[in-house]
């Protein structure tokens, strides 16, 4: 490292600008070009500033990139192939693989009587499909070609055995139509507590305005005909929760309430679990897949109105406690227990 620094300390001294006063111009012109600090393996950069600048010709005009590219394609087109080293005749050269004829040993020759041998030889794919799949061999075959043959009495594979197995081909399920429902008509209706209405359902309607919805819970309570009312997948959020919970304080004829899929908060669902203890006549509530999880204090809540709500026989929410989910599984079977004891009587 010594010897380092004293090689250095000679050129402490050293006057740069008198040597660069000495240098002539193509001798500066070379300097400038290894001082540019260039990165060509950087990708980051523009193509232009990986390299430095070696065209000495003064520009001709602005670049235009079609004229290039095609000039750059008519000069390839243009140069002449290179002649192979050994020309091609299309000559096949050595003789073709032929797969020996295994000869089956003697102790391995199955002898079938001759009706057998005669009904194998006369067999059809779809009967040769499904024999193999009485026989157990299931990896020629699909799940539905295999259990079609099992299970069934009958003939029913067409497509015969295949050394690759195929995918089986589904139907594809349309979707499910649009909601005919009329609001302002079910809106008159329950208004005017029509006898024939009995159901209100407005699942996946999602342009209902919320005061037409508030409007419709405000109706419900003093309906005495309507037995299910149903708003799942209609964007309703708490308040919307919060009319359902007023509705159910003062109707005494809903039986079924399905507000599932919605964007109701746990304030929204402890109003409505609220109201229930007031209803005596609900007998199936659903409240699951909401935007958020609820909370424990609301899982919790669900489990203490089931087990003081003995008219409550269905009850949907998937519970991600243990606690609250034996809970509400042993208060549900009670309420169906007292529900079968009072029909017998």
């Amino acid at each position: 490292m010594s010897s380092y620094l004293k090689e250095l300390e000679k050129y402490r001294d050293i006057d740069e600008d008198e040597i660069l006063r000495t240098l002539s111009p193509e001798q500066l012109e070379q300097l400038d070009c290894e001082l540019q600090e260039m990165d060509p393996e950087n990708l980051l950069l523009p193509a232009g500033l990986r390299q430095r600048d070696q065209t000495k010709k003064s520009p001709t005009g602005p670049l235009d990139r079609d004229a290039l590219l095609q000039y750059l394609e008519q000069q390839a087109l243009e140069v002449k192939e290179r002649d192979d080293l050994v020309p091609f005749t299309g000559e096949k050269k050595g003789k073709p693989y032929i797969q020996p004829k295994r000869e089956i040993p003697a102790q391995e020759q199955i002898t079938l009587e001759p009706e057998l041998e005669q009904a194998l030889a006369n067999a059809t794919d779809a009967e040769m499909c499904d024999i193999a799949a009485i026989l157990g061999m299931y990896t020629l075959m699909s799940n539905k070609q295999y259990y079609d043959a099992i299970c069934s009495g009958e003939i029913c594979n067409t497509e015969g055995i295949s050394s690759v197995v195929q995918p089986d081909k589904y139907k594809p399920v349309p979707d499910e139509p649009p909601n005919p429902t009329n609001i302002e008509e079910i809106l008159k209706s329950v208004r005017s507590n029509d006898k024939e209405l009995e159901e209100v359902n407005l699942n996946n309607i999602k342009d209902i305005p919320i005061p037409m919805l508030t409007e419709l819970c405000e109706a419900m309570k003093t309906n005495t005909h309507v037995r299910s009312f149903s708003l799942v997948a209609t964007k309703s959020g708490d308040p919307i929760a919060n009319a359902v919970a007023d509705m159910l304080r003062e109707n005494r004829s809903l039986q079924s309430l399905n507000i599932e899929s919605n964007f109701i908060s746990s304030t929204g669902l402890m109003a409505v679990l609220k109201a229930v203890r007031e209803n005596a006549t609900l007998t199936e509530l659903r409240v699951d897949n909401q935007r958020q999880w609820p909370g424990d204090a609301v899982e919790m809540e669900m489990a203490t109105v089931l087990e003081q709500c003995p008219s409550i026989v269905r009850f949907g929410y998937h519970f991600t406690q243990q606690g609250p989910r034996a809970r509400a599984a042993q208060a549900v079977t009670r309420n169906n227990e007292l529900r079968r004891q009072q029909k017998k009587r």
